[in-house]
């Protein structure tokens, strides 16, 4: 995504450059994979940063130097004040151009999923493509040419696959699991304006109920986004070799039997 910064979201970048001294580029590369995931994580390899890294918030940070406690804390206060930033909304994307087309509509240039401003991420797997609002509750998919808009509700989706059956081949991945787009209300396209969740009468109040989640696995190609399956797993890969790297300073370990053991568990990533 060749997605730009508004001029205010740049400077508020470069004022986090100057307050850890380090240079503007490393700072917005550090921006774009932080908001590829709402501000919330980011896997990054950045040479001022000791290169590959990953920041979770909550206070998991990895660097390449993992016996270096001060790029660790470098790292963990830049994403933490780019995190704050994003979610005040002080970091954004510049809206892509409006262009007329041959039809006489005007639409954002260089996309499919019209006026809905620069995804959080997007994807295409055999002939359908997605792309992932999540600062708005959007999300766009295009199959068969036409382009659907659903309401994400209160969903963070992680990634979206593709299935057999139902109305639409298609499931995301969010904090319920597995869910069948079907259960989502439609926005736009596809014919429809509004498919609302079926409501139930409380005390003589409407409340929409729940949608049915589908739970069973995906059988499909894996899709681009982190799951929240794999980054339990990174997070607990990274945890043993973080003890095994205390081990190996107080001696208990030998260095090959840290570099062993650290081969071993980076191979299950």
């Amino acid at each position: 995504m060749n997605a730009i910064f508004t001029d205010a979201s740049f400077q508020n970048m470069v004022n986090v450059a100057n307050r850890y001294g380090i240079s503007s580029n490393a700072v917005t590369d550090l921006t774009h994979a932080l908001m590829l995931n709402n501000g919330t994580m980011a896997q990054f390899n950045i040479s001022e940063l000791g290169g590959g890294g990953q920041w979770m918030q909550g206070g998991m940070t990895m660097v390449g130097d993992m016996f270096n406690n001060n790029l660790k804390a470098l790292v963990d206060g830049i994403c933490v004040d780019l995190s704050n930033l994003i979610n005040q909304g002080a970091i954004q994307y510049k809206p892509l151009p409006r262009i007329q087309n041959q039809n006489g509509f005007q639409s954002n240039s260089g996309n499919w999923w019209g006026d809905l401003g620069s995804p959080n991420s997007t994807g295409s797997q055999n002939g359908m493509s997605y792309a992932i609002f999540s600062n708005i509750h959007r999300l766009a998919i295009q199959q068969n040419g036409k382009v659907t808009v659903f309401d994400t509700l209160d969903h963070n989706i992680g990634g979206v696959g593709q299935q057999q059956g139902g109305n639409y081949s298609v499931t995301f991945t969010s904090q319920y699991g597995t869910v069948n787009l079907d259960s989502l209300p439609i926005v736009s396209g596809n014919g429809n304006t509004q498919n609302k969740p079926q409501e139930v009468i409380h005390n003589n109040t409407s409340v929409p109920t729940q949608p049915q989640y589908v739970q069973e696995p995906m059988a499909v190609e894996p899709v681009q986004e982190v799951s929240h399956t794999a980054n339990g797993l990174e997070e607990d890969v990274f945890g043993k070799i973080e003890k095994l790297a205390g081990l190996k300073g107080k001696g208990i370990l030998t260095e090959n039997e840290f570099e062993t053991k650290k081969a071993e568990l980076l191979s299950r990533l």
